[in-house]
């Protein structure tokens, strides 16, 4: 997804015992993330009743799942003096569904849209006074093209996040931070050669500084709309993995980049994979031209910027 190709091959430190379905299970993970299968209401709805389907994790196919955070290797407790790392552990929010979206113009401000049905689905939860506090964290991913592609991922949090956290100092940090923080995690899981050659087999990337990112703020969500199309080396190598997306597993892990030594270890805060996809499974959506509510934070690049702004653990990403 980094607008660079990453040469260099990690040596995974994590376990290698994957859990099927939505379960994220790892040593000493906190009681907030312990019983990830056990959906209920909204969640339930929100998880299962999207175009892309939840599949198994290790037989599924055109479909998502959610893979244990161990099988990603972050920045450790000594990172900073050692250069060690660690496998993740449990993620900080609970996986909330995922879309595939088709349309004739580009994506933006998904859960601001008021036919949004994760959102409906919360909606509904809370006018009967449940999950009154829950926050929804998105990240959509748009793909340029003939038909414009979203690929949605949904994470959330039915608390408050905890004050002072990086998560927390990320959503409602401004557009500076934002930008100089969020990161993607890639992990091929199966795929063709050429693909793995031009992705790379793991690699970490600042999508915020990288590529043109838009944050739309709402009450109880944060968005971040990712436009690959705003780098031609990202588009490109896109659009190669595309044409073999039916051959390929691919799992993505996001955070918030730890970048002093009190913000150790690095959380990712989702990770989603996405199991040998079909284009053809995307659901339609209509873009009408007025514009939906949220507060928009936009991340203004020099248009002529296609280079790679990748993070610099150069030891294994």
């Amino acid at each position: 997804m980094c607008p660079k190709k990453q040469t260099q091959k990690q040596k995974h430190r994590g376990t290698t015992a994957e859990h099927s379905g939505l379960c994220s299970k790892s040593a000493g993970e906190d009681s907030a993330t312990a019983t990830a299968t056990a959906t209920t209401g909204w969640r339930d709805e929100a998880v299962n009743g999207g175009s892309l389907k939840l599949v198994d994790l290790h037989t599924g196919s055109n479909g998502w799942a959610s893979p244990p955070g161990d099988l990603f290797s972050l920045r450790g407790p000594n990172y900073f003096s050692k250069k060690q790392k660690s496998p993740s552990g449990a993620w900080l929010l609970q996986p909330a569904g995922v879309d595939w979206l088709r349309s004739s113009t580009k994506l933006d401000n998904v859960l601001g849209r008021p036919d949004n049905r994760v959102m409906h689905a919360l909606r509904n939860s809370q006018s009967r006074g449940e999950y009154l506090k829950t926050f929804i964290l998105a990240v959509n991913l748009q793909v340029p093209g003939r038909d414009h592609h979203s690929a949605v991922f949904y994470f959330s949090i039915d608390e408050p996040l905890p004050s002072g956290s990086l998560l927390h100092r990320f959503v409602d940090g401004d557009d500076a931070f934002r930008n100089q923080r969020f990161k993607i995690v890639n992990r091929i899981v199966k795929g063709p050669w050429i693909v793995k050659a031009a992705v790379g087999n793991y690699s970490a990337c600042l999508l915020g500084k990288a590529l043109t990112c838009h944050y739309h703020r709402g009450p109880n969500y944060l968005e971040i709309d990712v436009d690959i199309g705003s780098s031609a080396i990202a588009n490109a190598i896109l659009h190669l993995a595309l044409g073999y997306v039916t051959a390929v597993t691919i799992d993505m892990g996001f955070l918030v980049e730890a970048q002093a030594e009190d913000e150790l270890p690095e959380r990712l805060f989702g990770a989603v994979r996405v199991c040998q996809m079909e284009m053809s499974s995307a659901t339609f959506v209509d873009t009408p031209s007025k514009k939906f509510g949220a507060s928009k934070i936009s991340n203004h690049h020099n248009p002529s910027r296609v280079t790679a702004s990748k993070s610099d653990d150069k030891d294994d990403d």
